[in-house]
C-alpha cells in the first residue's frame, strides 16, 4: 500500500482533526510523497512552497480541510 493511500484510509474525523491541528506541514509532505508516488512536477513544487511560504501554507491549509471535509481526500495540486 502507498503512503497517501494510508493516509486516504484513515477515518475521515481523524483526517479532519489532523488537518485542523497539522494541516500546513500534513499538506505539503503529503503532496511532496504524492509526487515520489505520480512523478506529477508540479505536485512537488506546490508542496515545497506550501511547506516554506506563510500566505501558502495558509490558503493549502484552508483549501486542504474544505477538500478533506468535502470529497475525503487533499486533491487541489496533489495529483
Amino acid at each position: 500500500m502507498k503512503l497517501t493511500e494510508t493516509y486516504e484510509s484513515l477515518p475521515k474525523i481523524a483526517k479532519i482533526i489532523i488537518q485542523l491541528l497539522l494541516g500546513s506541514v500534513v499538506g505539503g509532505v503529503y503532496r511532496i510523497v504524492r509526487f515520489v508516488e505520480t512523478k506529477n512536477v508540479v505536485t512537488l513544487v506546490v508542496g515545497i512552497l506550501v511547506l516554506c511560504t506563510g500566505v501558502g501554507n495558509l490558503v493549502a491549509w484552508i483549501v486542504d480541510l474544505i477538500t478533506e471535509i468535502t470529497k475525503n481526500r487533499i486533491t487541489v495540486f496533489a495529483d
